[in-house]
């Protein structure tokens, strides 16, 4: 691979107008497609095998025409302070709102609620209940003006409305903060080369990447059913996973100069060695977000798969597009260790002491290490221990509106309907009642609704609505318990068994469905496919980076690692979006539970980026192993070569993730504190501390492989041996080569 990649390294800076003319190309294409794609419309959320999905599909056979996954609305209306909603006055401010809006050409129908029994106990509140034929991210814009106007004027006429539900539904925001990101990152890159030219690299070629990868997915948005929340996930991914591959080359780059080779010989050294490792720790980032179709959530299995072509586009950019503008910028990129003069620049790289490189920081930390291997592994196993701790207490849920900032008018609605009609009122629970299978289905019916009213945390049971065809009745019930509380997952599953009973008795099928029962079944459907999915993604990577490493322990190293740093990164998650530390400073206005796609998403994306440093740090210790160095030496060189990158890229990965927590949707606020905290857990304890650790204190035996496993297993030449000449090859001792073939 490696003398392909040197090849394609060399073309590449050679014919650097043709690359970049390519490239140019499809970033316009992508650019004209995503602006002519019409509007994304309702991103699909079915769940298949699981009983709500079930009982939703049965409801649009049984009940066709309700438009079951159209939009809604509830306007909520509140009493001035010493009145009530019955009072003639404000009964005719909420009749002319429930007739402006009926008018509307998209409305299916408007509930009155003084006809609907829809006014609190205490008269102070009353919501009216509207319908759409399309979805919310189909509505047209004046339908959604409407509707605010129509709110708006009830507020001038005294009252104080709110509307909630997905009718106002609204593109997620990243804010500021997301610029602040890439701001960072641009700092952390002219410190870490010296040269504005050379850090300007990586962030234009990340930001084409991510110009095609998003302006794709919004073109396709509409055709395959891609919500809002893909392509921020896709930026999110593909800006840090860009800068880093870019960071990578740039630095071998330099360092290839700094050894006094010609610019294009140079070029394609950097991309032969250094892309190599590119080029497997993005195999390892596709293949941790295209396992998330193992869930059997369409809805995750198109995020995973438009992120992971988002990583590929960034490898792709990696290995042409920044060798073609290394030749662009000709002597303006610098070797290593020399400045540009804007800078400071005239110091020069690779100094030497007593006939040995000058030690950097890298080298001085790694030198402590490998004398002090136990005590350093020890700290770093008891300190994520620690972190991890809170992970023992995870709730997972679906976010609602009570989970939005208090700023928004779906939350204030949330808030008046739980203070007017209890906290369950904001997530009922439709039980559908299937009678085909039943020789009386009006009595399956009513048993049902009996067995219900019987139940513990029940407030309110609507009497039976049958079909047409008197086969299927919807009943509603309003649990006592908040949607996202463990009372009412626990009320959704003894209907279930009430249910059964009924069922055995009458031969009627009971299903549970309603956004709230749909949540809770998204939950555990994850639960049941968090340990496929991890057997199967690291199980697939360790087979991976059986091939990069050519050793059996250092992938199962880097794989335990990995657990441990993720295991971590939940307990912060939880800690602060659970319970609450530090909530203020992440913006987190309503604690709660995780949300139930953070963990297995979490443990795909960073299963991935993980391996970035792994692949790149220990390649290059790897590299001097088998170039003659001793075991424990070639771990410092490792980190003479790896460490400033390696540290920079996990700066630049947490500012660009760190960017998102000020986003307006929940999942993408904590997918990005999450991402943030694992790569500072992975990079700088795990990486940094506990993998040189283990290196040490194995010894030779890191790098053991059987013969027969060596003999089976591709030469992929991840550390360039192939590129040395013949004078490099003989510069080290034979032993330490053949031990690794051992």
């Amino acid at each position: 691979m490696a003398t392909f990649l040197y090849k394609l390294g060399r073309l590449a800076f050679r014919r650097r107008h043709f690359v970049a003319l390519i490239w140019v190309a499809l970033l316009t294409l992508a650019g004209v497609g995503a602006a002519s794609a019409p509007p994304a419309g309702n991103s699909s959320f079915s769940i298949p095998g699981t009983e709500a999905q079930k009982a939703f599909d049965l409801l649009e056979q049984r009940f066709p025409g309700q438009s079951a996954d159209g939009a809604t609305a509830r306007v909520v209306f509140k009493a001035p302070s010493g009145e009530k909603m019955t009072d003639a006055g404000n009964k005719a401010t909420v009749q002319k709102t429930v007739d402006d809006l009926a008018d509307g050409s998209e409305v299916a129908s408007v509930a009155d609620p003084y006809q609907g029994n829809a006014v609190s106990k205490d008269g102070t509140i009353a919501y009216a209940s509207v319908k759409y034929d399309v979805s919310g991210m189909e509505l047209e814009e004046s339908t959604k003006d409407a509707l605010e106007d129509a709110a708006q004027q009830a507020r001038d006429a005294g009252l104080t409305v709110e509307v909630g539900g997905d009718a106002l539904q609204a593109v997620p925001e990243t804010g500021a903060t997301e610029v602040i990101g890439i701001a960072v990152a641009a700092v952390v890159l002219v410190i870490t080369f010296g040269s504005l030219v050379s850090a300007g690299l990586p962030l234009l070629t990340a930001l084409i990447g991510v110009g095609i990868g998003v302006s794709s997915i919004t073109a396709l948005a509409s055709a395959l059913e891609l919500g809002s929340t893909t392509s921020i996930l896709a930026m999110m991914i593909g800006l840090a996973v860009g800068i880093d591959y870019a960071l990578f080359i740039v630095s071998r780059y330099r360092a290839e100069l700094a050894e006094g080779r010609e610019r294009e010989e140079a070029a394609g050294r950097a991309v032969g060695t250094a892309g190599s490792a590119v080029v497997f720790a993005g195999l390892t980032v596709v293949i941790a977000l295209v396992g998330l179709a193992v869930v059997n959530i369409p809805m995750l299995t198109k995020m995973g798969i438009a992120a992971a072509g988002t990583v590929a586009i960034a490898v792709l950019i990696a290995l042409t597009m920044i060798p073609a503008l290394l030749g662009y910028a000709g002597r303006r990129v610098k070797p290593a260790g020399a400045k540009s003069k804007l800078l400071g620049g005239g110091r020069k790289g690779a100094e030497k002491t007593e006939g040995r490189p000058k030690a950097n920081l890298g080298t001085r930390w790694a030198s402590f290490v490998v004398r002090r291997p136990l005590a350093v592994l020890l700290l770093g196993v008891i300190g994520l221990g620690a972190a991890a701790v809170p992970a023992t207490s995870l709730e997972l849920g679906l976010p609602d509106d009570g989970s939005q900032p208090t700023s928004t008018t779906q939350r204030r609605a949330y808030d008046l309907l739980s203070e007017g009609f209890g906290a369950g009122f904001n997530g009922p629970l439709m039980v559908v009642v299937d009678g085909k299978g039943s020789d009386a289905p009006k009595d399956a019916f009513t048993d049902v609704e009996t067995q219900i009213k019987g139940l513990d945390g029940v407030v309110a049971v609507t009497p039976p609505a049958p079909n047409k065809g008197g086969d299927t009745a919807t009943i509603t019930v309003i649990p006592d318990s908040k949607p996202s509380s463990v009372q009412t997952e626990d009320l959704v599953h003894a209907i279930r068994d009430a249910g059964g009973d009924v069922e055995a008795k009458t031969g009627a099928q009971t299903l549970v469905t309603g956004s709230t029962a749909m949540n809770i079944d998204v939950s555990e459907k994850l639960n049941d496919a968090l340990v496929p999915y991890l057997v199967l993604v690291v199980g697939l990577a360790f087979l991976l980076l059986i091939v990069v490493f050519r050793s059996i322990l250092v992938p199962l190293k880097a794989a335990l690692g990995f657990l441990l740093s993720v295991m971590a990164a939940l307990g912060a998650v939880v800690a602060v979006f659970q319970w609450g530390w530090l909530s203020g400073l992440m913006g987190v206005e309503e604690t709660g539970p995780v949300m139930s796609m953070m963990p297995i998403f979490m443990v795909g994306v960073v299963f991935g980026l993980a391996m970035d440093y792994e692949v790149f740090l220990v390649t290059r210790m790897r590299e001097a192993f088998v170039h003659g160095e001793k075991p424990n030496q070639a771990v410092v060189t490792g980190f003479k070569h790896g460490a400033r990158v390696v540290t920079a890229a996990a700066v630049i990965m947490m500012a660009v993730f760190s960017g998102f927590i000020g986003s307006s949707e929940s999942m993408v606020k904590m997918i990005g504190f999450g991402l943030a905290i694992a790569v500072f857990f992975d990079a700088f304890v795990v990486r940094m501390a506990i993998v040189p650790a283990v290196l040490a204190l194995l010894g030779k035996k890191a790098w053991w492989l059987p013969k027969w496993l060596d003999r089976a297993l591709p030469n992929v030449d991840v550390e360039g041996e192939g590129l040395r000449t013949a004078d490099e090859r003989g510069s080290g001792p034979d032993e330490d080569r053949e031990l690794v073939r051992a």
